[in-house]
């Protein structure tokens, strides 16, 4: 006979992307300041996204050691959001903590974060003061995109905020039903409403490794927040293109002018300088069209949006029905329930690939 699923109190979600050297402490003081919170009635969800280093093994050793640890392991690099989204599609707790397993947001926050919730929070989101660590170009870049991104944004977006946050069941389920696939789970969860609270901290150095978001992913990145909360681009554009037909109208008035006059127009530089401007202008406008017609594209392929290879919690790989995608919130819940409490007992272990949307 099945066990009756216990109900889980709390989930702690980590994407992890070669982690390898600070996993375990991470998973040390996530368990033990959860532990004090919820007793047993808690999980650690850790999602290994495509890592190449022995991230997965260490989880593995953690869910083979620790109950509450669930693993998830997906069959390539998806990218933080999407890794954070197969987590959060795999937690079960009632308050869900989505935090980054380089230990820059303290587990330890979450004392904090409860009582706040407890008054009434739908959402408790951690708010950097200060950045240890981080070199002044990081810093002024992150500056600069949080103060653009409030100005663009068609919601309100709290500046200097991440991914770390205590959520309710309810925000994480509505969260998991936005279909989008180009995902910017900070603005996604603003976008929800509710009774959103700040809790503001200092955010610690990594604790191990580097960095996981070069230049060119945190360009990528801004490029995805703007598109999927503003339409202020595609705007500008026009006016850009308004402004350069009025240049033009103007430039040829002046010319029939000049030519009436009898007066014969020399400097192929200043010509040639116009073309080139107006040409720079035309093809700034042809690519922000183009990032959103391409963002539209991909949405509308409806590739799943990441694909598991196995679940792991104890010595067992968890098996996922292959109808897994179409459920809802609660139906993932109750087969991942199901799973944990024996229904899953009789894989052989080996890795089950499944697509979930």
């Amino acid at each position: 006979m099945n066990q009756k699923p216990q109900e889980l109190l709390l989930s702690i979600v980590a994407p992890c992307h070669n982690e390898e050297e600070g996993l375990g402490e991470f998973c040390r003081r996530a368990e033990a300041t959860a532990r004090g919170i919820a007793g047993e009635a808690f999980e650690i969800v850790l999602v290994d996204d495509g890592s190449t280093d022995g991230t997965w093994e260490i989880i593995a050793s953690l869910a083979a050691t620790t109950p509450q640890v669930l693993g998830v392991r997906l069959m390539r690099n998806h990218g933080h959001q999407l890794a954070a989204t197969a987590g959060l599609a795999a937690s079960r707790g009632e308050r869900v903590l989505l935090i980054d397993a380089d230990l820059q947001d303290p587990p330890e926050l979450l004392l904090m974060m409860m009582p706040i919730m407890d008054r009434g929070a739908d959402v408790v989101y951690g708010q950097r003061v200060r950045r240890q660590g981080e070199s002044w170009f990081k810093l002024a870049s992150a500056s600069l995109f949080y103060r653009l991104l409030s100005r663009l944004a068609s919601v309100a977006i709290p500046r200097d905020v991440g991914d770390f946050r205590l959520m309710r069941r309810r925000v994480v389920d509505i969260l998991l039903a936005m279909p989008e696939r180009d995902r910017f789970i900070r603005g996604m969860v603003s976008w929800i409403g509710g009774r959103q609270v700040a809790l503001p901290y200092e955010r610690d150095a990594r604790f191990a490794g580097t960095t996981k978001y070069p230049l060119r992913k945190m360009i990528n990145f801004a490029i995805d927040a703007i598109t999927s909360f503003s339409t202020v681009p595609l705007r500008i554009s026009t006016w850009l293109g308004l402004a350069s037909a009025g240049c033009a109208a103007l430039l040829l008035f002046y010319t029939l002018i000049r030519w009436v006059e009898g007066e014969t127009i020399v400097g192929w530089s200043s010509i040639m300088a116009a073309i080139t401007a107006f040409s720079a202008i035309q093809l700034i406008c042809i690519g922000i069209i183009g990032e959103y017609v391409g963002r539209l594209v991909q949405e509308n392929k409806r590739r799943p949006m990441f694909m598991i290879e196995s679940l792991l919690q104890g010595d067992r790989s968890l098996d996922i029905p292959g109808g897994f995608s179409d459920m809802d919130a609660a139906g993932k819940r109750r087969v991942l329930d199901d799973a944990l409490h024996g229904l899953g007992e009789g894989a052989d272990g080996a890795a089950q690939v499944r697509a979930i949307q």
